[in-house]
């Protein structure tokens, strides 16, 4: 039997993957699902970046030293991870979401393509649901990222970038749904449809 079949007979809860480009609203979805379904868990990433003013350990990231994620890495302690900006890593607990879908619960988790598509290497297909966030448009997309703050011009131009592969591949995932600017209340409640849906086998 595979690693895969293996979980997937364990396996009794569901990962959703709330997946798209810098500034296509993932993050927003996520809060609100959070206010509305409390009960889902939501894993908290690992990241090698410093603290910043007002953050605390364990709300918004895990704080953990280059060193001490190099080890996560070579242990096989994370369930994907990337480098953000040529500096930082950032990374999801593997055991936390494979215990919590042992478990039967339901996982929310933002997330790049790259991550997704490490994911779905090893999370079985009938446990994992992935809903693409769509922007109007590239210029809708532009407006999205320097509304977040100033930013050089280059790195602008490296994110749009970034985010035109990522959109290439949007028919990989279940589902998407478009993130209208300004109709965010539409698209939270077109994601929770598809959850509801998803987990309706589960109770």
């Amino acid at each position: 039997m595979t690693e895969e079949a293996n979980l997937q007979s364990e396996f009794t809860g569901k990962l959703f993957l709330i997946v798209g480009p810098s500034g296509s609203g993932k993050g927003t979805v996520i809060e609100a699902l959070k206010s509305h379904y409390p009960g889902f868990l939501y894993p908290v990433s690992y990241t090698t970046r410093d603290t910043r003013e007002g953050e605390k350990e364990g709300e918004v990231y895990h704080f953990v030293s280059r060193e001490e994620f190099e080890r996560m890495i070579a242990e096989g302690e994370l369930l994907e991870y990337a480098t953000v900006h040529a500096s930082d890593y950032y990374g999801t607990s593997k055991k936390e979401i494979i215990d919590a879908l042992k478990g039967g619960a339901v996982v929310m988790r933002e997330i790049d393509i790259q991550g997704f598509h490490s994911i779905e290497k090893i999370i079985p297909k009938e446990n994992l649901v992935s809903i693409f966030m769509k922007v109007s448009d590239e210029d809708d997309l532009r407006g999205r990222i320097l509304r977040r703050g100033e930013l050089p011009e280059e790195e602008v131009e490296r994110r749009m970038k970034s985010a035109k592969k990522e959109i290439a591949q949007a028919d990989s995932c279940n589902y998407q749904v478009e993130n209208v600017w300004g109709e965010i209340d539409t698209c939270v409640r077109e994601v929770e449809k598809i959850i509801l849906a998803e987990i309706e086998d589960l109770y």
